[in-house]
């Protein structure tokens, strides 16, 4: 236990990591505190009301949409193509002169609990804010209803304390103080969650603390014998990745909010990575993770690779959503970065032709690192979002659509496409290639190049930036996603786009896009996003409107077999259903943990269950003595 200790950095209190092997095994040279991307006050460097960097957003520009950053490759693009399309599709011009919502003058005044803050002031050396811009940046997640919420100042209550522990004992120590005052806790990691799964609870009277882990994103070991890590749990995705690369090493999960999420929120959702069938998903992943709830911290003791000993308690934590405990230690796989990384692409004349090779892949269990298929809708909003090219290759690009159309005979208004990552060496990297191409051909595909593939995948990070930017003309849209057995995955996915379009059909939507990709293949079934936005510039309460719709998109999906989710978790906005999935003796169980495990309800975010029925027994608790002076923030 010495070895592992004197392997912690001397930063922060020492933390009992759960550690493995030998002083040898571990390489102590490595544990330090990570310069993160994401600073400290988040605002600097984030948009305090969308998705992204505050340098990085769609604008418009002579009736033309533009994209600015420098961080990703449309950066400083017009895009004429995507203007045509945006206007086709929703009969909308691009309003250059309206303008983004500015900061509140006024905040929620905030609810105090004054043994709480006496106690944690006095003997607490943990770091706190109670300033407004650092309470509302933490009081949501990107749900289309946080960001319009947002933008028309319509939450009435916000975290009343922000605070930064340190290190898993500082964890301890608020908890502690958290049920012993009766304070309600919020765990904030990277605040991307799109299931409401964060977004404060707006009838809580006790007072609010958002426990922001950003400062907890420490790299504690390495053992390359074993290739296990073990990081701290606010450690950002691109962070992490950072890191390991600089030893030569990968964890490989990769979502799409890779570059702001944490490692600790993947675990607490059972996130999925683009490029889990190589890596796997979290759950795969996890070797041992440590929650503290108030009843105690939770952890498996043996890091063997796989133990027979009743129930795995990593799955207690695995999908808990902050109703819990924190999480705040997580060790992980780890793998050798690979030497080859290459992409490609393939076109197929419809979607059932690419969703059957899909299959025969996962059939044979010869999926590259990543292949996701789109639909037809899908893939001309990618050839949309082009940036416009020279004479010469607008003419290469006429010569390859003839060639399409003419030679392959396929109708443009069918055509699908699949994006394609491999990653492994050289000989691994080959065989694969030849093997998926051979099999797409007996499905009518035929490769589209690499340069599309690399651009269909890194588009994935560039897409949430349009979530914004349509919102702000006047254009509602956000994705939902399930899981399916294959033999209804493509009924689920005509079921689904049919469910929409009658939908809008009987509210009068006459301008909409409802579109499909698979993104993740299994041997049982696969994963399928749905992308559905529609013009709401004549609609009183659009987010309402878009719920609406979107409910009635999840009973046709629960109805066709799929899943409740795959990956974005349940949070808030699909609990109505949770109960039917898990059925009645399921939910039970879970309300018996997390009264077991969490007495008080100081986790009272309302995730899963609703919290009467989460937590039937919890006390009852009058809002405490309130005051209009915020204390003093040690920054």
């Amino acid at each position: 236990m010495a070895a592992k200790r004197n392997a912690v950095t001397t930063e922060a209190p020492e933390s009992s990591a759960p550690g493995e092997g030998t002083a040898l095994a571990l390489d102590s040279r490595l544990s330090k505190r990570v310069e993160s991307v994401i600073p400290k006050k988040r605002h600097e460097a984030l948009k305090w009301f969308g998705w992204g960097y505050n340098d990085s957003q769609f604008y418009g520009k002579d009736g033309i949409i533009c994209f600015r950053g420098e961080k990703y490759p449309l950066g400083g693009c017009e895009l004429p193509s995507f203007t045509k399309w945006v206007e086709k599709k929703f009969d909308l011009r691009v309003d250059i002169t309206k303008q983004y919502p500015q900061l509140p003058r006024t905040y929620p005044r905030p609810v105090e609990n004054a043994p709480f803050l006496h106690e944690l002031k006095g003997t607490s050396q943990v770091d706190y804010s109670a300033e407004g811009i650092d309470r509302l940046v933490r009081c949501h997640g990107q749900t289309l209803n946080d960001i319009y919420s947002l933008w028309h100042h319509k939450f009435r209550r916000i975290p009343d304390l922000v605070v930064w522990p340190r290190c898993h004992d500082e964890v301890v120590q608020l908890v502690r103080l958290a049920h012993k005052h009766n304070v309600m806790l919020v765990p904030f990691g990277g605040g991307t969650s799109v299931s409401g799964a964060i977004t404060c609870p707006q009838n809580e009277s006790r007072m609010i603390c958002a426990l922001d882990t950003s400062q907890m994103n420490r790299l504690l070991w390495l053992n390359r014998e074993n290739l296990t890590v073990c990081f701290e749990s606010g450690i950002v995705g691109q962070d992490l990745e950072r890191v390991l690369r600089s030893e030569g090493l990968t964890v490989g999960h990769e979502p799409d909010s890779y570059e702001f999420s944490t490692l600790g929120g993947w675990v607490a959702t059972r996130a999925s990575g683009m490029k889990k069938n190589v890596y796997g998903n979290i759950e795969d992943l996890v070797v041992r993770v440590r929650m503290v709830t108030p009843s105690g911290t939770l952890e498996r003791e043996c890091s063997a690779p796989r133990v027979s000993c009743g129930p795995d308690f990593n799955h207690v934590i695995l999908g808990s959503e902050g109703t819990l405990g924190v999480i705040t230690e997580v060790v992980l796989k780890v793998r050798p970065l690979p030497s080859v990384r290459r992409y490609g692409s393939l076109a197929f004349p419809n979607f059932e032709q690419g969703v059957l090779f899909m299959r025969e892949v996962a059939r044979r269990r010869c999926q590259p690192a990543s292949v996701r298929l789109m639909d037809n809708e899908q893939f001309m909003f990618g050839q949309a979002l082009k940036p416009e090219k020279s004479w010469w290759a607008s003419v290469v690009d006429a010569m390859k659509q003839r060639y399409v159309t003419s030679w392959k005979g396929i109708d443009l208004n069918q055509i699908c496409a699949a994006t394609l990552l491999f990653e492994g060496d050289l000989k691994d990297v080959q065989r694969q290639e030849a093997l998926i191409y051979e099999i797409a051909e007996k499905f009518q595909g035929f490769p589209a190049g690499g340069q599309n593939g690399e651009r269909g995948y890194i588009l994935t990070f560039v897409i949430a930036y349009i979530r914004d930017f349509g919102l702000h003309q006047g254009i509602v849209a956000e994705s939902f996603e399930t899981s399916v057995p294959w033999d209804r995955c493509s009924l689920l996915c005509r079921s689904v786009k049919q469910r929409v379009v009658s939908e809008c059909s009987k509210r009068s939507i006459n301008y909409y896009t409802i579109s499909c990709r698979v993104t993740q293949t299994y041997d049982a079934g696969a994963c399928i996003y749905f992308y559905f936005g529609f013009r709401s510039t004549d609609v009183a309460d659009p987010v309402e409107l878009f719920e609406a719709i979107e409910h009635s998109a999840r009973d046709e999906i629960l109805s066709c077999g799929g899943s409740l989710s795959h990956h974005h978790g349940v949070g808030k906005i699909r609990s109505h259903w949770y109960r039917n999935a898990v059925t009645e003796t399921g939910s039970s169980l879970y309300s018996a943990a997390k009264r077991h495990l969490d007495p008080k309800n100081i986790f009272a975010l309302g995730n899963l269950l609703p919290l009467e029925e989460a937590h039937p027994t919890a006390e009852a608790s009058p809002p405490p003595p309130t005051s209009s002076t915020p204390p003093k923030a040690k920054l």
